[in-house]
């Protein structure tokens, strides 16, 4: 069934295809918001704030984008209203946030592994301006268009291009900073299913 399929039975009273719609999307909504949050907790937060608002105001999707977009116009918003919120708790705070427990492998070694991956995403990203983070979480990570992302943003294509491009050199050089290689794999930093 299509997103359009899914909308509109779900709008003529089946919960079931909202569900269906929860399935496509919630491990691309918790992703997308760990990867601009740099925190599990603050993503799993943001996934259920976001469920929660498609839930409410999926009568008011009116189809003018694809619903992918839309649910990431609606990540994206409440992605960044979280970074503003806790820029502000962080000036007052002094401890530093532990890496949540992502255990459930019996594979010990992968468990580690999975682990450092994660730290090491959220480091070189917390490293990035937020302006070129949301780009290249946006392009690299969810595979957006450019035109896609302008529409989630609202901002110009090429101010978009720029900020990637200059996204694209810093994680490049963080990596190489980390692993001490002139060209680093960038496939490290791929889709986690930790």
């Amino acid at each position: 069934m299509t997103d359009e399929e899914l909308v509109k039975r779900f709008l003529k009273g089946d919960e079931s295809s909202f569900n269906l719609i929860v399935k496509k999307y919630q491990q691309k909504i918790y992703w997308h918001a760990r990867r601009l949050t740099g925190n599990h907790f603050d993503a799993d937060d943001i996934l259920q704030e976001v469920l929660m608002v498609i839930y409410e105001k999926l009568k008011d999707y009116k189809f003018e984008s694809s619903l992918y977009t839309w649910i990431f116009r609606i990540t994206y918003t409440r992605s960044l209203n979280l970074i503003n919120k806790n820029k502000v708790k962080r000036f007052f705070s002094i401890g530093e946030e532990e890496m949540p427990d992502i255990s459930g492998n019996e594979d010990v070694v992968r468990d580690v592994e999975n682990r450092e991956k994660l730290r090491l995403l959220d480091k070189v990203l917390k490293d990035l301006p937020i302006k070129q983070r949301e780009v290249f979480v946006m392009r690299h990570f969810d595979e957006l268009s450019y035109e896609e992302i302008a529409e989630v943003t609202g901002k110009s294509i090429g101010g978009l291009k720029a900020n990637y491009f200059h996204a694209l050199n810093k994680v490049t050089s963080l990596m190489e900073r980390e692993y001490g290689k002139k060209e680093p794999d960038l496939r490290i930093l791929g889709r986690q299913t930790g």
